[in-house]
This record gives C-alpha cells, structure tokens and sequence, in this order.
C-alpha cells in the first residue's frame, strides 16, 4: 500500500513546485519606462485676493429656448485684483475646472432673491466665460440659506465699494479739469497785460527817433 502512495505524494510535490517559486516574492524593483515632470498650471488666479469661496450650482437664462439651463455645479469666487483692486466673479465646475462664470462686480449690479427661493438668487451681468461678452441672465443655487445670504451681501458690498471708487475718481478727475482752468485763467489776462505794454514801447520808441516828415 505505502508503495502505491509514495509517487502519487512525489507527483504532487512536483506539480506544486514551480507554482510556488512563482508566488515568491524576488524584492527586485522595476523602474518606470518614462519620467513625467510636474508642470505649474496657471489658473491666472494668481494676482488675486479670494474675498468668497462657496460651493453652488448655476444656470443660465435660455433667450431663444424661454428657459433655464444649467451650466454646472462647482465653486464660485469673488476675486480682488492685489493692484486694481477690481473684483470679480469667477465659477468653475467641479470636476472639469470648466469655467461657467467669468465676469467683474461692477457698481451697476442688482442682485434678488429668485422667484420666493431664499437658497437661490439672479443677477444680470456681462460675461467672459465663453471667450467673449455676453449679456446673461444667472440664477445660482446653494445648499443653505446661509450660504445665499452670504453671497448676496458679499456682493452688495462689494458694488458699494466699488461705487464710492468710481466717485472718488470722478471728484478727482473733476478737480484736476477745474485747476486745469483756473491755471488757463490766469494766464489769459497775463496776456492781455502784456500786450498795452509792448504798444507803449513801440510808441515811446517812436517818439524818442527823429522822423523826417519833408
């Protein structure tokens, strides 16, 4: 009997032999084929100041269709340039970096509740996002009440500043013009003063020479 058994055991070691060399673990390392650098992505973000930085969804007023379209959902930005100090709106969608909203918070921008939804809001605005200006009707929508409001009044806010900005300007335009004139004013009668006093030299100068009237 132990003779009929010992090559059936023999068989199976050799039959389970090289499967086991397979499975054994050598601890050689295979280096990769190509080496990849890093490559610095610009955004073109990085001149900016992030003054709000929410997670939403946005649409867009569809003139020729009368109706709502969604552009996406990601992360919308209020950006402030550190030396022009102009403020911006950008949103880019979540996974693809798409840019769905590229505009400046101008003085002129009204923001609202939309339609008695107090987790979104409507705005018009000139946008840049698709590579040139468009007059588009947006409508965003936030997962809070909170994160509405936030928006809204960070938005306001930022109109107001930039209202005042423009007056500023404006009043120091105006007062440049106005001492402008008043230095043009001056001169003019410098010039007329001037004028009776070369026609008194010429006079005198005539009376002093001799003329021969024969």
């Amino acid at each position: 009997m132990s003779s009929s058994t010992e090559p059936q055991h023999k068989e199976d070691e050799e039959a389970t032999g090289p499967t086991a060399a397979e499975d054994e673990d050598t601890g050689a390392q295979v280096a990769p084929i190509v080496k990849l650098q890093e490559v610095a992505v610009s955004t073109g973000e990085e001149h900016e100041n992030v003054l709000l930085d929410l997670k939403a969804k946005l649409y867009r007023f569809d003139k020729e269709g009368n109706q709502w379209k969604e552009r996406g959902g990601g992360t919308v930005k209020l950006l402030e340039h550190k030396e022009t100090s102009k403020v911006r709106l950008v949103m880019r969608q979540s996974k693809t970096l798409k840019i769905c909203a590229n505009h400046l918070v101008l003085a002129s921008i009204s923001i609202q509740e939309h339609a008695g939804n107090d987790k979104s809001c409507v705005w018009h605005a000139n946008d840049f996002s698709d590579g040139e200006l468009k007059e588009e009707l947006f409508c965003i929508r936030f997962a809070s009440v909170e994160n509405c409001k936030t928006f809204k009044e960070k938005i306001k806010e930022v109109a107001q500043l930039q209202e005042k900005e423009g007056e500023s300007k404006e009043a120091t335009s105006t007062a440049d013009l106005l001492e402008k004139l008043s230095v043009g004013d001056n001169k003019e009668p410098e010039e007329k003063k001037e004028a009776p006093a070369e026609e008194k030299k010429e006079e005198s100068e005539k009376q002093e020479s001799p003329v021969d009237e024969k």
